[in-house]
């Protein structure tokens, strides 16, 4: 579906981004028709497109994150290059911005600037851990965000933590971001007032860890580290087959754990036994319960086992690595996949948005070799061919 067609045609999006968070926030703009410019830097470009090459010599970052966006070259910092960009923002909608600490504010870019110049704009602002407070002028990536909000000691096992292997943090930014710029267009359309949006990728994660810091203020303890185990239901984790595959299943009611007594254990016994008759004391017996369900996994392949949780209704599911999440059977049989083209005119297969509009189709546009838009928006702004060339040779864009 082309982009005039979307719900956010005819939205303009101006985004000085890097890395993860703001780029996230915007592509999901982008799916939904919003134009989004991307100013990089000349030269290099935004830094998470050499993150990795696996993708026809693309990083695999920067694929994920940046179809269906313009890429212009700009030195904001040049007084040329600021007045261009000054010109983008007269006809923008929305600024999205995750530059350094305090950078923005001396470029005079932060929010309460822009209002005074463009009170319809919409300024976005994401950040390591706020625009104010203690740590506000501390850089902040992914791991550290998950070390700071204590996710790290609730991941792995018992004898060493492990890091969330996806950018947990910058994605829950980045989720929190474009929910606010709708938000703010939404608030814009009815009432005529632009409200800035702010999102940390500290705040953002902390809102992930509510159950965790609820268990650990009121429960006296924060919960174990126990692998693939729950800390707070049991049976509910990976169990090794007969045949050397895991395969992970969940009690979450005592009608499921009364059929799995009877119907797979094969220990109805076990249903009202005073160790396992309630939630909270399957939690408290958990190895003792966990050798029981260990001893009759061992006796079955991961497909049979399978096989007979399913036809008790207990939800479950073999372990997969990512080569059999890509062939999933859901993703293809429900056409989640599109190709989309990347620098250099490689095709590649890319996900949908996960949230359908019925009637309408996600934008799944190519992404950008690094300033491959700049004289298409030069033009569009008035510059003539000998205006582009001189800024070219003066290293502006």
């Amino acid at each position: 579906m082309i982009a005039s067609q979307l719900p956010l045609s005819g939205i303009t999006v101006v985004s000085l981004e890097q890395a993860v968070a703001a780029p996230y926030a915007t592509r999901q703009l982008a799916d939904l028709g919003a134009r989004v410019i991307k100013v990089e830097r000349p030269g290099g470009g935004d830094f998470a497109r050499r993150y990795d090459t696996t993708v026809h010599g693309t990083s695999s970052y920067f694929v994920w994150l940046n179809r269906s966006k313009e890429s212009v070259t700009l030195d904001f910092k040049n007084p040329s290059g600021r007045e261009i960009l000054d010109r983008l923002l007269d006809g923008a909608d929305v600024f999205v911005q995750n530059l350094a600490p305090g950078a923005a504010d001396r470029l005079g870019l932060g929010a309460e600037a822009l209002a005074e110049r463009w009170p319809r704009l919409i300024p976005c602002t994401i950040s390591g851990y706020g625009t104010s407070g203690p740590w506000a002028d501390r850089k902040a990536y992914d791991l550290l965000v998950q070390c700071q909000t204590g996710l790290v000691s609730l991941n792995g096992t018992p004898e060493e933590t492990a890091r969330v292997g996806i950018s947990v943090a910058d994605i829950a930014a980045g989720m929190y971001a474009y929910s606010g710029m709708l938000t703010s267009l939404y608030t814009r359309a009815t009432t005529g007032r632009a409200h800035p949006v702010e999102v940390s990728l500290f705040e953002a994660l902390a809102e992930w860890m509510g159950q965790p810091a609820y268990y650990t203020r009121y429960g006296g303890s924060q919960p174990p580290r126990l692998g693939t185990q729950h800390a707070t239901i049991a049976p509910y984790g990976t169990f090794p087959a007969a045949d050397g595959k895991e395969v992970l299943f969940s009690i979450q009611n005592e009608r499921e754990w009364a059929a799995l007594c009877a119907r797979f254990l094969g220990r109805p016994e076990l249903t009202d036994d005073p160790r396992f008759a309630t939630g909270s004391a399957r939690v408290a017996h958990r190895d003792e319960l966990n050798a029981i369900v260990a001893e009759r996994c061992a006796r079955s392949d991961a497909e049979e086992i399978l096989k007979d949780l399913e036809s008790i209704a207990i939800a479950c599911a073999g372990v997969n690595d990512v080569a059999a999440f890509l062939d999933h059977p859901v993703l293809a049989a429900r056409g989640r996949w599109r190709d989309v083209a990347v620098p250099g005119g490689a095709m590649v297969e890319a996900l949908l948005p996960p949230a359908d509009l019925t009637g309408l189709s996600a934008r799944m546009d190519p992404v950008p070799a690094v300033g491959e838009h700049t004289e298409a928006i030069l033009r569009e702004l008035g510059r003539t061919g000998a205006e582009i060339e001189a800024l070219r040779a003066d290293g502006v864009i």
